[in-house]
């Protein structure tokens, strides 16, 4: 899309490609330099990092709902190029949720500065790593129209997870969070709101790529597999007896969650002993 010709990281695909292996590799490399030394803390750099992402995703969904809002918008489907100067706007607003991804990378280094290797799981690296690339792709091809949706509604997912992530970080504060059972629901409705969302343009289409809209749905459908995939696992097996007395509910399970859900859902789990 010309409309992005020279926006920073866009022109080409080289650093984004290199970025993720960097992430990758800085995980292999970053487990084995951590395997005989004591896990960092963090508690300053954590709280610090959870507000920095939590007012980015502010930003990006007050922008979002305002731009669209200016623009026009067709909630049902909503092509590239009628809007005019509130598609620009929108495509900034993407850029910087291209760009969060990046950052986001911090979320599974934490991981690993911290020992927590057991919540770098599967279906964790894999959001991580395709999300960035596949925005790159969205960002040099369909920048706005019905491009916004999912990242409107991620950014409002990722305020109230981040939010959670950097206060569950303060003793003091744990104690308030009652609401971190409703997480894994507003995350799984997230990815069904974003299919139907994304084959409605498909059913009565409005000029939007056809093809960007089946991919968009297919990949969705992946994080959906996995993450009930994930919560049958979690949820629906019933403990053994000898299973139960080895390991008590609340160490796994705490308010309804599991504590390998927030390592697959972009962020941190609450750390239940001071480090």
């Amino acid at each position: 899309d010309a409309r992005v010709r020279g926006w920073f990281l866009l022109d080409s695909y080289l650093p984004t490609f290199f970025l993720t292996g960097a992430y990758l590799l800085c995980i292999w490399l970053g487990n084995k330099f951590m395997k005989d030394r004591p896990p960092f803390s963090l508690r300053a750099h954590l709280i610090v990092y959870n507000l920095g992402i939590t007012l980015l995703s502010l930003y990006m969904l007050v922008e979002l709902i305002l731009a669209t809002w200016e623009g026009g918008y067709n909630l049902q489907c909503q092509n590239l190029h009628s809007a005019g100067e509130a598609d620009i706007r929108v495509a900034k607003v993407l850029w910087w949720y291209y760009f969060s991804k990046v950052i986001e990378f911090m979320d599974t280094i934490f991981f690993v500065l911290r020992k927590k290797s057991s919540q770098i799981t599967f279906l964790h690296v894999y959001h991580h790593a395709t999300m960035f690339n596949i925005w790159w792709c969205v960002l040099n091809w369909i920048p706005c129209g019905q491009s916004f949706f999912g990242p409107t509604l991620n950014s409002f997912i990722h305020v109230l997870m981040y939010s959670y992530y950097g206060l569950s970080v303060i003793p003091s504060m744990r104690k308030y969070l009652w609401w971190k059972k409703y997480l894994t629901q507003a995350q799984l409705l997230q990815f069904l709101l974003t299919i139907a969302h994304t084959l409605s343009a498909a059913v009565k289409p409005c000029g939007f790529p056809f093809g960007c809209l089946m991919f968009q749905s297919s990949y969705m459908a992946t994080l959906v597999i996995l993450f009930i995939n994930f919560y049958i696992k979690t949820y629906r097996k019933a403990p053994s007896r000898t299973a139960t007395k080895e390991t008590p509910v609340t160490t796994e399970i705490k308010n309804g969650f599991h504590k390998d859900y927030f390592a697959a859902a972009n962020g941190f789990l609450n750390d239940k002993k001071a480090q």
